[in-house]
C-alpha cells in the first residue's frame, strides 16, 4: 500500500491519481478524523508529499470503503485489526484467504438471523398499525383500561396484535393500602362506688 512521493501537483492531485486527506474523505463520506484514526490504529497508509501533506492513492481508497464495509457488517475497528492481522500473519496466500473465508462464512450467518429477525419486526409493526387504523373511528370515550375489552366493530373478529396487547391494561391498577395494627387494648379497674376509696375504705373514716 506504499506510494511514491510525487513531485507535481495538478489542482490538488498528482498525475498517478493520489489525493490529500480532505478529497479521500469527501470520497469516502467519512471524516478527515476518521481517517487519521484509522492510521493511528494501522488500518490505513499514506505516502507524504514534499510539502509533507498525506498522500492516499487507489488502494487506500480501497481499504477506506472495506473497512467501511466491514463496520456495516459489524466489525469493530479492533476486531478489523484482529482480522487483518489474521491476515498478514498467514504463511501463504491459500491460508490467508481461508481464514477470511471462514470469519465471512460466520458473520454470514449472524447477517441472515438479524435479517429474519428485522424481517418479523416488519411484519408485527405493519400488523400493528393495521390494526391501530381501526382505533380512529373510536367514539367512546372511555379509559385506557377499556381497549383491553373493546367491542368496536373493527375489532371485533380481529385479535389484538402483541405490539399493542402489551400496551393494553385488563385491570385497573389498584392503590396500596397499608394496615394499621390498633396497640394491644388496655383493660380499666372497675370504677369504684362513689365515694369509696380504691382500697375499699370510706374516706371519711378515720384512720
Amino acid at each position: 500500500m506504499s506510494a511514491s512521493t510525487p513531485s507535481r501537483r495538478t489542482s490538488g492531485s498528482s498525475a498517478s491519481g493520489q489525493m490529500k486527506i480532505g478529497e479521500l474523505a469527501r470520497k469516502t463520506g467519512k471524516s478527515v478524523r476518521a481517517l487519521r484514526h484509522y492510521e493511528e490504529l494501522g488500518l490505513l497508509g499514506s505516502a507524504r508529499s514534499e510539502g509533507g501533506f498525506r498522500l492516499y492513492g487507489a488502494d487506500e481508497l480501497a481499504r477506506v470503503y472495506w473497512i467501511s464495509k466491514l463496520q456495516d457488517m459489524g466489525f469493530s475497528l479492533t476486531q478489523v485489526q484482529g482480522l487483518i492481522a489474521t491476515v498478514e500473519s498467514s504463511g501463504t496466500a491459500p491460508e490467508a484467504m481461508q481464514s477470511l473465508r471462514e470469519m465471512f462464512r460466520s458473520r454470514l450467518l449472524k447477517t441472515r438471523e438479524q435479517v429474519e429477525r428485522l424481517l418479523q419486526l416488519e411484519r408485527d409493526l405493519a400488523e400493528s398499525l393495521a390494526y391501530l387504523e381501526g382505533c380512529r373511528v373510536c367514539t367512546s370515550e372511555h379509559d385506557l383500561e377499556g381497549c383491553a375489552s373493546c367491542d368496536s366493530p373493527v375489532h371485533s373478529d380481529t385479535r389484538a396484535p402483541s405490539l399493542v396487547a402489551g400496551v393494553r391494561l385488563t385491570t385497573a391498577p389498584t392503590a396500596r393500602t397499608s394496615t394499621v395494627t390498633a396497640p394491644p387494648s388496655v383493660t380499666a379497674s372497675p370504677a369504684a362506688p362513689l365515694g369509696v376509696a380504691p382500697s375499699g375504705r370510706d374516706p371519711r373514716q378515720s384512720p
